[in-house]
């Protein structure tokens, strides 16, 4: 009777111990199909709008040198009709956005240089210097609020020492160089003369 209850004790054991395993090997088969339940995707970072000049088609970055060129002769016409055409060849060149920028600045048209300063930040929107030159001509253009704006954008964007901050701020503090009353009016006329039809071939 005591072999009898013996033998049943052992068998109650290798029965428990079988079982043991099986749940233990059980666990460890399931346990790196839970480690491997994918993961929410982390977004990856969002790349530069800006291109790089070996993106750019080769006759635009042709058109913007000859351009850059005119501009720094002081001819500002001559410059904008290259700038024109570098921006008809590749409508990404934001370089030439800037150039003519610069162009309608030269011929003392601040608002129509804000304007092709915002053409250029909608390719590369965190782009300092632009940031600061598009504030220095709303700066001439009497839109004080609106630069200080771009100096708090500026400000924000800069790690450490920023020049680009520095100079804006200064041009702020000064003010316009011409009266806004002379600059206004000949931004007026410059809309007027885009506007009028084209009368060479009537």
């Amino acid at each position: 009777m005591v072999e009898g209850f013996a033998a049943r004790r052992k068998g109650f054991a290798r029965i428990a111990l079988t079982a043991g395993m099986t749940i233990g090997l059980a666990l460890v088969a399931a346990a790196p199909l839970s480690a491997a339940k994918p993961r929410a995707a982390v977004p990856d970072a969002a790349p530069a709008r800006g291109l790089p000049d070996n993106q750019i088609a080769p006759l635009s970055l042709e058109k913007l040198k000859a351009g850059e060129a005119l501009l720094a002769q002081g001819k500002a016409q001559e410059a904008t009709d290259q700038f024109e055409a570098a921006l008809a060849a590749d409508p990404r060149n934001r370089q030439a956005y800037i150039g003519m920028a610069r162009a309608a600045e030269a011929d003392g048209l601040p608002g129509k240089a804000v304007r092709f300063y915002r053409e250029a930040l909608a390719i590369e929107p965190n782009d300092l210097s632009t940031l600061e030159l598009q504030g220095v001509a709303m700066v001439e253009r009497g839109a004080k609020a609106r630069a200080e704006a771009n100096l708090e954008r500026v400000k924000t964007l800069c790690a450490g020492p920023c020049p680009q901050a520095d100079r804006l701020a200064a041009a702020i503090a000064r003010g316009p160089k011409t009266p806004v009353e002379q600059t206004a009016k000949l931004d007026t006329g410059a809309k007027a003369n885009a506007a009028k039809p084209d009368e060479s071939e009537d």
